[in-house]
């Protein structure tokens, strides 16, 4: 990128690009079908900031809505415990839809996943929905049957690995439903604590490299359960500023040193510092200029690297960490949830109903 060229935000064309992601999963990602979840949320999170959910039809808006609840995977006596509950990542999980309802499955190790629970409950909350069709205590027990000794998470019951990546979704499921009652806290944090590696920031577990995306799961989990600023000593708060500011590299962010600087980075490093309040520590200027070089001036949305294929994750996380930055024509991002202001508002305002029942 030529340090004299400027480039703009372009808008419309980035509209145009997630709208196409609401109806079809390009060839090109045909292989997360069956995280189809997390594909809707970066398309639904993407429109909010450019605050073109709005313009999605009542009709289509409840079509999605629906989808995600058909997901769902509901307690059953004799099938389905409440510890299998939570959502599936997309329909092509459901197995035999034609000899059982849609929101049950004939799949023997079908389970819940504890990121596309994440994912699907942001989404209804994007949407506007109430929530009043989530079974609750089923995805609180889901959540609860993930937790490892070490006070790590599991993603699902069918087996996988248990890192900071789960620590962080299980945090965000108990805040949208307001009951920590799920997982020990205590054990989580210290699992966050362990996790502090030499170089001052946090890998997925103990003994594991530093990284932009595990140390944003963990400072936002401890945020979400409020634990953020005591978790760490003065000396390993101001480390773990340094790193984060030290992976700013070309103009962008990196997710480690010596590796390039990626745009999904924008928002894993840039709301961790935000998080820890230093964002002001990066160069603006250079961060936007470099996120805005990887758009595609034809399809729309933004890439990886300058000079790369555009996806649904990248076009959000580029967008929501320019968001952090103040950049015209993006709502303000919720940094700990990863989902707008105006939908955590809408969030508080179901908390408070529940509240009051």
């Amino acid at each position: 990128m030529s340090p004299r060229e400027e480039f703009t935000f372009l808008r419309k064309r980035h509209v145009k690009f997630l709208k196409r992601c609401l109806q079809v999963l390009p060839s090109s990602l045909t292989s997360f079908d069956t995280s189809r979840m997390t594909v809707l949320f970066f398309a639904l999170s993407g429109l909010d900031l450019m605050e073109t959910v709005e313009d999605i039809s009542s009709a289509e808006r409840k079509q999605i809505i629906d989808w995600i609840y058909t997901l769902q995977i509901l307690p059953q006596e004799g099938q389905y415990e409440s510890s299998h509950c939570g959502f599936r990542g997309g329909s092509s999980l459901m197995g035999d839809s034609t000899k059982m309802p849609k929101s049950q499955s004939v799949l023997e190790l079908d389970s819940g996943h504890i990121a596309m629970t994440y994912t699907a409950l942001s989404s209804l909350i994007i949407l506007g929905d109430d929530l009043s069709r989530v079974n609750k205590e089923a995805v609180l027990a889901h959540v609860a049957s993930l937790q490892c000794s070490d006070g790590s998470f599991y993603s699902t019951l069918g087996g996988s690995e248990n890192d900071m990546r789960f620590v962080y979704c299980a945090a965000t499921i108990c805040y949208i439903l307001q009951d920590f009652s799920a997982i020990n806290v205590d054990a989580a944090v210290t699992y966050i604590q362990n996790s502090m590696g030499y170089e001052g920031a946090l890998g997925q577990g103990a003994s594991l490299e530093a990284h932009g995306g595990s140390t944003y799961c963990a400072v936002a989990a401890l945020d979400l359960m409020g634990h953020l600023k005591s978790a760490f000593s003065d000396t390993q708060h101001e480390r773990l500023v340094r790193w984060l500011v030290l992976r700013q590299t070309d103009g962008g962010l990196q997710g480690r040193p010596n590796k390039p600087p990626d745009t999904c980075y924008t928002f894993w490093v840039g709301a961790s510092l935000k998080l820890l309040d230093k964002l002001e520590l990066i160069d603006k200027e250079e961060l936007r200029q470099f996120v805005l070089s990887t758009q595609d001036p034809i399809t729309g949305g933004l890439a990886k690297y300058p000079d790369s294929p555009p996806d649904g994750l990248h076009t959000y996380l580029g967008m929501s960490g320019l968001s952090l930055f103040g950049e015209d024509g993006l709502q303000p991002v919720n940094p700990a949830l990863n989902i707008s202001q105006r939908a955590h508002e809408h969030l508080l305002s179901l908390h408070k109903g529940w509240r009051n029942v």
